[in-house]
């Protein structure tokens, strides 16, 4: 179908274009601006018509054929009548409250360092995939013909202010999937071990990853889950719909994406105010490339578990540290998926005072099945699956396997491992 939008266009663009040079002007033109004029315009329509397909490569063909309706450029118009037949092999999905989410914490780089057996090594293993089986399991995930949405997209208060489901209208065949990246604040413990240490914006204002290597040498590139899936992203536009990329819950006690920016636990850091408007300018582009945030506590505590006044304090911190930065968000992840109600319907203290916070939105954890979902009319409910070491483990065991469904483990998973 995408080719059928292209070949319209380019028809009519080179049928324009030999009728042009068909035509000879009786005069010389002595205005040495029409040339560069047409130069302008072609790059104007060359813009236009990428910003369109990106549209509609990303399903979102109401706003492909908005754009190109209102062009004056014939070749743009042209491209309507594709994109509306497209739009009309759309369908709904038709199992709105089946949505499987997968959830991963930050990639390993150097597993030499990560799996060097000293006293963080056991968790790395249990928690964290590597650099290479998350490249593996993002092309599995696209070649099943999985399609990342986020939570606005599958559900939303209506003019009643109720929670309902809302139409993700995919091509016969796609599969909508969330994603979701937990603690991207490359806390201290893990320096020196073989992860990124921050996030940091590119001469071009792109998202991109610090690494040091083992020899103390700075890379600048894609080295964690929230850049590989932005690069992924521009190579198949159709991995995402509307824009969609995950979510991407955040502590604070030890800052955001390894800038040190809590003024409680680092009253004497002479770089606060700089380190908080870089994680600023950091959050704000991730939101305009379509990551969505989400609490995950300030101090990643068992907010099942941990008393009224724990909880509430640390939601306090949560506002006053994290909030100015990331900005304010309806959506909660558990940590430890330590649920407030494991699978009953929510009510009581607890979950009162969440939603007053602003919170509609809640994530726990759940290995042993490709999807559960909950909504009433207050708030909508997702499972994730933890997609570690140990749920690689159980899957190799036999032990009630889920994500067969969206890679092969045995295929993704890294020798380093081993």
């Amino acid at each position: 179908m995408k080719s059928l939008r292209l070949a319209v266009s380019v028809g009519l663009a080179m049928a324009l274009a030999a009728c042009s040079a068909q035509t000879t002007p009786e005069t010389p033109s002595s205005d040495s601006a029409a040339p560069e004029q047409s130069q302008q315009e072609q790059q104007r329509v060359s813009s236009v018509k990428a910003e369109i397909n990106r549209l509609a490569d990303g399903y979102d063909y109401d706003a492909a054929i908005k754009l190109a309706k209102k062009d004056s450029d014939d070749s743009l118009s042209s491209m309507v009548a594709g994109l509306e037949d497209e739009k009309e092999h759309t369908t709904a999905w038709d199992q709105p409250d089946k949505i499987p989410h997968l959830f991963f914490h930050s990639l390993i780089v150097d597993t030499d360092r990560a799996f060097d057996k000293e006293s963080s090594s056991a968790g790395y293993e249990d928690y964290m995939v590597t650099q290479k089986e998350f490249s593996a399991i993002l092309s599995s995930l696209y070649a099943k013909d999985y399609v990342l949405v986020n939570p606005h997209d599958f559900a939303g208060l209506n003019k009643q202010k109720k929670m309902e489901y809302r139409k993700i209208m995919l091509p016969k065949g796609k599969k909508p999937l969330v994603l979701s990246v937990d603690d991207v604040s490359y806390y201290e413990y893990m320096e020196g071990d073989g992860f990124a240490s921050k996030l940091v914006l590119d001469k071009d204002g792109k998202v991109r990853n610090e690494y040091v290597d083992a020899a103390g040498k700075k890379h600048i590139g894609a080295y964690d889950v929230t850049t590989m899936v932005d690069d992924f992203i521009n190579k198949h536009p159709d991995f995402t719909y509307r824009g969609a990329r995950g979510l991407v819950a955040m502590t604070g006690y030890n800052g955001v994406f390894g800038y040190r920016t809590s003024e409680s636990q680092y009253p004497n850091n002479k770089n606060l105010k700089e380190d908080q408007e870089k994680a600023t300018a950091i959050a704000k582009s991730m939101k305009e490339t379509g990551w969505v945030f989400a609490s995950h506590s300030w101090g990643h505590i068992q907010t099942g578990t941990v008393s009224m006044g724990r909880l509430e304090r640390d939601t306090k911190l949560w506002k006053k540290e994290v909030e100015p930065i990331v900005g304010a968000t309806d959506q909660f992840i558990y940590p430890f998926g330590s649920d407030i109600a494991h699978t009953s319907e929510y009510s009581g203290p607890r979950y009162e005072y969440l939603k007053k916070q602003g919170f509609r939105y809640f994530y726990g954890v759940d290995g042993t099945t490709e999807s559960w979902m909950q909504q009433r009319s207050d708030y909508q409910r997702q499972m994730r699956i933890n997609v570690d070491g140990l749920q690689f483990a159980k899957e190799e065991r036999g032990d009630r396997p889920v994500l067969g469904s969206f890679f092969d483990v045995e295929k993704v998973i890294d020798p380093a491992r081993k």
